[in-house]
């Protein structure tokens, strides 16, 4: 059935985590009849094993609904997005696929600092905004307020506030009203040369490269030869559909429509997020401007933990770029582990998710390092150098200038809360910014702290120090001078360079100390003495010794002379020394996350 373009609206639902997107899809699509109620399951959309058991969305998805209003049938196109700060980039590859986007707040917990982050996406985006309040049904809902905060920190007409609940499904019907009358219809013509842009896409070891696609204007229809303009490349479309939510061919996708596209891909490099799908030859449409490169802030090494599965994680990790562009890889060796991987990713929780995606979906056993994230160094001769990994560090007396990167955190938490907060921040070597209140009881507080601080464990933190009320969100502002030194572990006199970490210089000392401590109880005992040493350039800062087992060579000598149980104390001594410059010192996974440990718990005992 051809639809006109006029009945086609195109809409995402943005929130802060928690905030109940997936479960509001779920109320979408049975309202819809999309999915049959047997068929039914809740978070539909999250179909990834890793999203379900963590009850997190990672991937944005796509689905089309049909919805019948004054007689006549409109085509909904839903792109669920994830929450968390780290899949943000997902998010801003949804928004611009869409005219409109239902902004979702929680009625208890308010205006929480993703939701401010994805609506200034939105707008940026110039897209309709229709703000939602969810969880009404709630004993302990505060409507009334969040209304307040959501007019007070974003800026929103309160009237224009919808209520509903995603869970008991109150509200539904006067939502899916108000997409179709408040979202305007995409702009562009079915006759004009054909212009899609690529939006995501998955690996299928059947079918080759999946690409989804959001149409600008034109048509496409099956059979007909497309051309990827980035790399050029020419395919037939062998087949193309729709997502309801599972894959449903049809013969033509005209502007305005959102579907998948099968060209028989077999080459991994001729895919590529944000491209443009045009035909071949001179009809051909300008290409579009794409998405904005993403940056990646968070650096650590992947490696096979037997040593031999190089090329499988090489397969692996291309697969799973061409579904998650937001990473990159480069090939690295490590005198410790071996051949493997630098990986960069967007933040923490984007890396353990895709360690895990790895695990699963390839099963491989991966070794990963210590994560650091991107400094910039200008040496003494004027070049301006990234660092990656502390190994790239020059020596001391060839840098000029060290930077690190700072972010601008925004923490919206309950007023009580602000001391504890603000306490956290200054020990982190934060700078305050400015404080606001969304209401007489919430606030927004401004810091801009580095990076490497605000990646490992600040989250945690704030949820302890807020009593799990607090949330946070940030941007990076650029990259600053800052004292700082390469800290290196010495494992028995060697350098483990997987072990090494950059870090500031007045806390070098208390790094240093803690990392060997911690490295002294996940090393086991070896037959020689194992001393573990932490240094900045040539000057060791700690030191621990795990001492040697020991066996009891004299169990067989009962009394008699001394000099025999001298001698053979005398043998054992020299068989040690030689077993010690020879033998290797097994260092387990456990202990390359040693080097996170911050030493705050030892300097407050």
């Amino acid at each position: 059935m051809t639809i006109d373009v006029q009945h086609i609206r195109n809409f995402c639902i943005i929130a802060h985590v928690d905030h109940g997107k997936s479960t509001l899809a779920d109320r979408l699509l049975e309202s819809t009849r999309t999915v049959e109620k047997r068929n039914m399951q809740e978070q539909l959309l999250d179909d990834m094993e890793l999203e379900r058991s963590r009850g997190i969305t990672i991937k944005a998805r796509a689905v089309m609904m049909q919805y019948e209003h004054e007689g006549e049938i409109y085509e909904l196109n839903l792109i669920d997005t994830p929450g968390h700060v780290d899949f943000h980039y997902e998010v801003s590859r949804s928004l611009s696929c869409c005219e409109g986007a239902l902004l979702l707040v929680d009625a208890f917990q308010g205006v929480e600092a993703q939701t401010v982050a994805n609506t200034y996406a939105a707008v940026e985006h110039d897209l309709s905004i229709i703000p939602v309040l969810n969880k009404i049904d709630l004993s302990h809902a505060r409507p009334d307020e969040v209304i307040e905060e959501i007019e007070t920190s974003l800026g929103l007409p309160g009237e224009e506030v919808l209520k509903c609940s995603a869970k008991a499904g109150l509200g539904i019907p006067e939502l899916l009203e108000a997409i179709v009358t408040r979202i305007p219809p995409p702009q562009g013509d079915p006759e004009a040369p054909l212009q899609a842009m690529v939006f995501d896409s998955h690996y299928d070891e059947f079918r080759g490269a999946i690409t989804y696609v959001r149409l600008m204007q034109g048509t496409i229809r099956t059979k007909q030869k497309v051309k990827f303009l980035k790399t050029g490349a020419v395919y037939d479309v062998l087949e193309l559909g729709r997502f309801r939510p599972t894959r449903v061919p049809c013969d033509e996708l005209r502007a305005g429509q959102v579907g998948y596209l099968i060209c028989n891909i077999k080459s991994l490099e001729d895919v590529h997020i944000g491209d443009t799908v045009s035909v071949p030859g001179e009809s051909a449409a300008p290409a579009l401007p794409g998405y904005q490169p993403p940056k990646r802030m968070v650096y650590c090494g992947l490696y096979p933990a037997d040593g031999q599965n190089f090329e499988e994680l090489r397969d692996a990790l291309t697969r799973m770029q061409i579904n998650d562009p937001s990473f990159e890889f480069q090939p690295e060796t490590s005198d410790a582990l071996g051949f493997g991987f630098r990986c960069g990713f967007l933040g923490l929780l984007h890396m353990e998710i895709i360690q895990q995606r790895l695990e699963q979906e390839a099963d491989l056993d991966l070794v990963q390092t210590a994560p650091n994230v991107t400094y910039e160094i200008l040496t003494t001769s004027g070049e301006s150098l990234q660092i990656r990994t502390p190994q790239d560090v020059p020596d001391a007396h060839l840098i000029e200038e060290f930077r690190q990167p700072i972010v601008r955190v925004n923490f919206v938490l309950a007023s009580e809360s602000i001391g504890p907060v603000m306490k956290l921040c200054t020990d982190r070597r934060g700078v305050y910014v400015r404080t606001e209140y969304l209401s007489p009881t919430r606030a927004m507080l401004t810091y801009d702290l580095p990076l490497a601080e605000v990646i490992y464990d600040m989250h945690d933190k704030l949820k302890s120090v807020t009593r799990g009320y607090g949330t946070m969100d940030y941007e990076v502002l650029g990259y600053y001078p800052a004292d700082l030194v390469r800290l290196d572990i010495l494992v028995g006199g060697k350098r483990v360079d997987a072990l090494s970490v950059i870090c500031d210089r007045r806390d070098s000392e208390r790094r240093g100390r803690a990392v060997v401590k911690k490295l002294r109880g996940e090393i086991d005992r070896h037959m020689f003495e194992v001393a573990l040493q932490a240094a900045v350039g040539s000057r060791i800062i700690a030191r621990e010794t795990i001492s040697a087992l020991r066996k009891n060579v004299t169990a067989k000598c009962y009394g008699g002379d001394i000099t025999r149980k001298r001698k053979l104390w005398a043998k054992q001594r020299e068989g040690k020394k030689r077993m010690k410059s020879i033998g290797n010192v097994d260092i387990p996974q456990k202990a390359f996350l040693a080097v996170l440990d911050t030493g705050e718990e030892q300097s407050k005992n």
